[in-house]
């Protein structure tokens, strides 16, 4: 039995890995990627490397084997993912993985952005797979990754008025899915994921400015605004309008949930924005 991550390079992934190697053997590890080369530290310290393409499902023949327990992290293709994922559903389910875990979307989303993760649940549920549907919250390093630069700007802008929102750092993710992969009694679960306590877009000014020491507001702007704000920021277009319809699901509330089993599965509170936010800007 192995436990096998997909799209194991990006941030997510990483973390994932990370975290499973500091509980089992790296022999027991395997990554299925699409960069060898990516992966290449990770097959040093003995990890599995697996090229494999969600878009190419032949490349899936091999990636797994019975009794194995996969993670698949959902792809970055925005509207190619349904196809995508079902090829790696199909090659669990012929090779008889014995869990088959899924990163997924919170179940009270509507905005568009959700779409392809209610149609991978669909299409996981079908398969016959024991299955854990991790539906992740938003990562509080969506806001903050460019926490400087925000800070110099001196303004949090949005679209989502005082919608809260419910998140977590990808570290608490990460360690929810290494829970479910190495733990019992995970089958056919599902799990909502956020963080302990929700918060608002003028909260997050606030943090970040007491966080610098300097002057950061909030500015609530119409949808309209918040496109042309993004697109100005070099955001393609396409992309730039999926981010403002989630900030409309924001101000409807849907991602500011705190059923607390991201808590219970890491077996800690999850980590405050307070924390994150002094971590960005290395205060």
């Amino acid at each position: 039995m192995m436990y096998v991550v997909t799209g194991a390079t990006g941030q997510l992934g990483r973390l994932v890995v990370e975290g499973l190697l500091a509980k089992v053997p790296a022999s027991e590890v395997a990554v299925a990627v699409r960069s060898a080369e990516k992966a290449a530290d990770l097959a040093e310290r003995g990890v599995t490397v697996r090229v494999v393409d969600y878009g190419r499902p032949e490349s899936l023949e091999g990636a797994f084997a019975a009794g194995d327990r996969v993670l698949l992290i959902s792809g970055s293709e925005i509207g190619s993912r349904i196809p995508q994922h079902t090829a790696v559903v199909e090659a669990a389910r012929a090779a008889g993985v014995a869990l088959f875990a899924y990163t997924s979307a919170p179940g009270a989303a509507t905005f568009k952005l959700a779409d392809e993760h209610k149609a991978t649940e669909a299409v996981i549920r079908e398969s016959g797979l024991p299955f854990a549907l991790l539906r992740n919250g938003w990562y509080t390093e969506n806001y903050l990754g460019d926490a400087v630069g925000t800070v110099e700007r001196g303004a949090v802008v949005g679209s989502a008025g005082d919608g809260r929102i419910a998140s977590a750092p990808r570290r608490d993710y990460a360690d929810a899915a290494v829970a479910v992969l190495t733990g019992e009694g995970h089958e056919n679960t599902v799990y909502e994921l956020s963080g302990d306590v929700a918060w608002s877009l003028p909260e997050l000014a606030a943090e970040l400015a007491q966080a610098s020491g300097k002057p950061v507001g909030h500015r609530d702007v119409t949808p309209a605004e918040h496109l042309a704000v993004l697109v100005g920021a070099g955001l393609p277009e396409g992309f730039a309008g999926i981010l403002v319809d989630v900030d409309a699901g924001i101000a409807r509330g849907e991602l500011a949930g705190t059923p607390g089993d991201l808590a219970k599965l890491i077996g800690r509170p999850t980590a405050p924005l307070a924390e994150s936010v002094k971590a960005a800007l290395g205060a």
